[in-house]
């Protein structure tokens, strides 16, 4: 059916790639894209519509697609030229369905996942089974309609939780600057404007103790003191992953500087500045490393409390270079002890921090049933492919309306 072309020299052609959920699509304008393109696009393969376009190291994860453009795509897809005569649409949804895609991943060989690459000598040798082109017309257009229906649902929902994680931002700015108080001064702090009056703007450094982690190198690795201890990518936003738990060697003299202890905040140095979560103590002795920020408290403000602080100066853009808008690549301990946050008195922090906390719950339980609603649409989404591109239903019959059952828009 298809015959492997590699023509390259075309870097003015327009750029595409291989999508797992659409097939080849243009890639101007679309900011879910996050592989750059090379430099040198002369490495680039040109395609044209009907080509069949396969990314090697991700076909297992159905990144798989014939084209409906003519444009260029990496040098390291697999591209192949059309030779037969059956239904453009319905190929693109069969070759990308479950059963190919596991048949991708049988052909696929590497240590793990993520590094596997397909085989072509095996790929060419990959059977496609084939209805009359009528039936495969008849697929593509109910296919075509059913999926629309689906990804509009999916859409919906995507939104819905993009505008709760918005209104979470606005909250939790209002509240760090006592939005609901009357009497205000300005605050001296430009992104952060009016605060209620008595309100005092102090550096983080007078309120908290800002020490960094211990740096990690080959001869930390080992020794007779091996410990487990947090790292960057242990600390997201409000919460500390400890399934990937590493060891680093923390003799005894060393167990009071770098201990980590229920109640101090983890704020990311790299990676994203400022990120930050409240250890909660769930393992009885761990350490942390120099990619965070220890944070602990001198006595008067609460830890909660600058977590919110450092929220919102993150969505501010505040850790910016020079007022622009790229992040700053560290947050070093100077920076973090430098920065001015509005501390009132620690019983109207508590209080916020309590009505912060109480709209976050909320917002989780229904951020998280709106997900369950999206892992089931594109659930559905795929079992509805399989079955009728494999013939499983009649399409002529179905209106494929049961898909998206007990999922309301």
């Amino acid at each position: 059916m298809f015959e492997r072309v590699k023509d390259v020299g075309h870097p003015c052609e327009e750029l595409l790639s291989v999508y797992r959920d659409h097939g080849v699509v243009k890639r101007q304008g679309r900011e879910d894209n996050f592989n750059k393109a090379a430099l040198d696009r002369k490495i680039y393969q040109l395609i044209h519509p009907g080509w069949l376009a396969i990314n090697r190291m991700k076909a297992w994860q159905g990144s798989v697609g014939i084209s409906p453009y003519r444009g260029i795509v990496s040098g390291h897809y697999i591209c192949f030229r059309p030779n037969h005569s059956e239904d453009n649409r319905f190929l693109n949804w069969l070759l990308r369905s479950a059963p190919y895609a596991a048949e991708y991943s049988s052909l696929s060989r590497g240590v793990r996942p993520n590094q596997v690459e397909i085989d072509n000598e095996w790929l060419q040798t990959l059977l496609v089974k084939l209805p009359p082109l009528e039936s495969q017309r008849r697929i593509a257009d109910f296919l075509d309609v059913e999926t629309s229906r689906i990804d509009r649902l999916i859409k919906v929902r995507q939104g819905q939780i993009s505008l709760l994680e918005e209104r979470s931002d606005g909250l939790i700015f209002d509240a760090i600057r006592g939005s609901e108080e009357s009497a205000r001064s300005e605050s001296g702090l430009a992104w952060l404007g009016s605060i209620p009056t008595g309100w005092a703007i102090m550096p983080v450094g007078f309120q908290f103790e800002v020490l960094l982690g211990k740096m990690l190198n080959q001869e930390n690795v080992r020794g007779s003191d091996l410990l487990p201890y947090l790292r960057n990518t242990n600390v997201q936003w409000d919460r500390i992953t400890t399934d990937d738990l590493l060891l680093m060697n923390f003799p005894p003299e060393e167990h009071r500087r770098y201990a980590v202890r229920s109640g101090d905040l983890l704020v990311c140095e790299g990676g994203e500045p400022g990120r930050a979560a409240i250890w909660d103590g769930r393992v009885s002795e761990i350490y942390y490393q120099k990619a965070l920020h220890r944070v602990r408290p001198r006595g008067y403000s609460s830890p909660r409390w600058l977590f919110y602080c450092l929220r919102a100066a993150t969505a501010q853009n505040v850790f910016a270079v020079e007022g622009n808008t790229t992040t700053i690549s560290h947050l070093t301990g100077e920076q973090l002890r430098a920065h001015r946050f509005p501390f009132p008195s620690r019983e109207v922090q508590d209080r916020l921090v309590a009505q912060l906390d109480a709209a976050a719950l909320r917002q989780e339980n229904l951020i998280a049933a709106f997900r369950r609603q999206l892992a089931l649409l594109v659930e559905r989404r795929q079992a509805l492919i399989t079955a009728a591109v494999t013939g499983q239903f009649d399409v002529s019959t179905a209106s494929g309306r049961n898909v998206t059952d007990g999922v309301q828009p």
